[in-house]
Formats: C-alpha cells, structure tokens, sequence
C-alpha cells in the first residue's frame, strides 16, 4: 500500500482539521519511514524476489519492530502521547493514533501472509491483494482520489500556493506509484532504504500545503 497510506492522512484533516497536514501523512507513514532505517542498519530485513507478488518485488523478511501489529499500537501511542503533550489537541492526538494503526490495517489488506503479529511470534497475515495487479490498482486510485477529495471538500487555499501546491502534490504521489509498480526492480537494498527515507520529504511538502490552506469548516 502507497497511495492509500496518504489517502488517509488527507481524509483525516476533516476529522482534526487543526493538526498540519504534514503531521497526518507523518502518522500515516510512520511504519514505513521507521522501516528504512531498521532495513539500513540490519534490524530488519527485505529481498528483492521478482515474481513474489504481481504488485512488489519485495519479499519482506523481517520486520517485527516497524510493521507488527503490537509495534504498530506502541508507535502510535507513543506518537500520540508526545502530540498531546506539545499540542494540547486531544482530538489531533486521538487521530493521530488511529492514523499510525491504519498503517498496518491497510498493509494487511495489500501484502501477502507477511505482517507480523508481534516480534518474537512465528503468526504472519496479509490477504494477499497484491497478488492481483488491477484489484490493487483500482483500490489504491479510489482510496486516494476520495482522500484528496475530502482534504480538498475541508479547507482552502489561501494563496496560489495552496492551490497548484495540493495538485503537485497529488501529480508527484501518483507518479512515484507508477514508477514503483511499472518500473523495473531495486537494483539493491542499500537503494530501497534509501527511497525509503526520501519519503521524508513527502511529509515535509505536506506540511508546506498546509501552510498555503485554511480549515474550511471550524470545530
């Protein structure tokens, strides 16, 4: 899952319409921006398997402490927590944990039997939907398109900015996820830890539109 992980970090500015947008695709990335770290410093382990899925060439070996779901709760509550703590915004801090748990519920839709349950345990699940390249990409194109739309429905641009700034937004996410499943393989794990860790700058351009765009609707 790619683009539905930012499908619900734009969906949720409705529901906490005063937490930064950057902050909700932070949430919603959360595993996956923890994971190259642990990939790169051998914590966690990926191949590169062509074939093992229709969608990814990635065979996800292990990683328990970005991607089981006991570690998923701990992030979350642990991110929450420190939000709380420096912004006073209990309806931002509960979305924010919600948001770093729907990580692991999106990917348990997409990946095959690979989600760990906790570090230490042999269970693996995933349902497999990668298995299927036009059932992927259909829910990943409506998953975003409805999370665009209700980022776009709740606020407003306050300069151009804002307005050409959300389009490139949507323009660049959708081509990175063309590049990703179309493309050819990785040509090393070296380079996936380090695609990986340019997701960062996804967050910091969502925190950027945030900035050109107001709350339409005030809680």
């Amino acid at each position: 899952m790619f683009l539905g992980h930012f499908a619900a970090g734009l969906a949720a500015k409705k529901v906490s319409p005063y937490t930064s947008l950057g902050t909700l695709l932070l949430c919603a990335q959360l595993a996956d921006l923890i994971w190259p770290t642990l990939v790169a410093g051998g914590i966690e382990q990926v191949a590169i398997a062509p074939g093992i899925t229709r969608v990814t060439p990635l065979d996800f070996v292990h990683y328990p402490w970005s991607h089981s779901l006991l570690l998923t709760v701990l992030w979350g509550a642990l991110f929450a927590a420190a939000y709380a703590l420096l912004r006073r915004y209990p309806r931002g801090a509960t979305v924010a944990f919600a948001l770093v748990l729907s990580h692991w519920v999106l990917d348990l839709i997409v990946h095959r039997p690979d989600l760990p349950l906790a570090p230490g345990l042999d269970v693996r699940l995933g349902l497999g939907l990668w298995n299927s390249l036009p059932w992927t990409l259909a829910l990943e194109a409506v998953l975003f398109s409805i999370g665009l739309y209700i980022y776009q429905a709740n606020t407003e641009p306050i300069d151009r900015a804002g307005t050409w700034g959300l389009r490139a937004f949507a323009v660049l996410l959708a081509a990175i996820y063309a590049a990703n499943v179309f493309g050819p393989p990785p040509p090393s794990v070296q380079a996936i830890a380090a695609v990986g860790h340019a997701q960062w700058l996804l967050v910091l351009f969502g925190y950027w539109i945030d900035r050109h765009r107001t709350p339409v609707r005030q809680w």
